[in-house]
C-alpha cells in the first residue's frame, strides 16, 4: 500500500494535486461546547466580562479556517470562497456548525474542522474565568462534496 504523504525516502511530503480537476467543494463540520446553565445565561445575556462570546468565536473560526495550512503541516493553502459559522444554543450546549466553500483541486474538510475547533476553543477561553470544567466534544466532518471522491454525508 502506497502512502500518499510519504516520499521514496520514507519522509513526509505534501501530496501533488496539480493534476486534479478544480471543482466546487463544500465541507460542513460540527462540534459541541458544554457549559453550565449559569455560564449559558452569561453567554446569552452578554454577561461574560471578555465580551460577546459568540461574536468573538465566530470571527476566530473564520480566521482559523483561513490559516489552516499554516497549522496543519500537509494541508494545502486554499483560496476559500466562503465561510459561515452558526451556533445553536440549548440549556447547556452550544452546537457549532462551520460551512466552508471553495473551487479548487483539493477539499476544505480541514478548514471546516479547524473553524469549529477554533470557535470551540475561543468559547472556552472567553468563559474559563467563570467555569473551568467546560467540555469540548464531538468535532466531526458531517458533509463534503466535490472532487473525485464525491459526496460524503454522516
Amino acid at each position: 500500500m502506497d502512502l500518499s504523504h510519504i516520499n521514496e525516502q520514507g519522509r513526509a511530503k505534501m501530496v501533488d494535486v496539480s493534476d486534479k480537476a478544480e471543482t466546487a467543494r463544500v465541507a460542513i463540520a460540527e462540534g459541541c461546547v458544554t457549559v453550565s446553565p449559569e455560564t449559558m445565561r452569561l453567554i446569552r445575556t452578554g454577561g461574560v466580562k471578555k465580551g460577546d462570546v459568540l461574536a468573538v468565536a465566530q470571527v476566530a473560526g473564520i480566521m482559523a479556517a483561513k490559516k489552516t495550512s499554516d497549522i496543519i503541516p500537509m494541508c494545502h493553502p486554499i483560496m476559500i470562497s466562503g465561510i459561515d459559522i452558526n451556533f445553536e444554543l440549548s440549556d447547556t450546549v452550544i452546537y457549532i456548525t462551520a460551512t466552508v466553500k471553495c473551487t479548487a483541486s483539493t477539499g476544505v474538510e480541514m478548514e471546516a474542522l479547524t473553524a469549529v475547533s477554533a470557535a470551540a476553543l475561543t468559547i472556552y477561553d472567553m468563559c474559563k474565568a467563570v467555569q473551568r470544567d467546560i467540555e469540548i466534544s464531538d468535532i466531526m466532518l458531517k458533509y463534503k462534496s466535490g472532487g473525485k471522491s464525491g459526496v460524503f454525508s454522516r
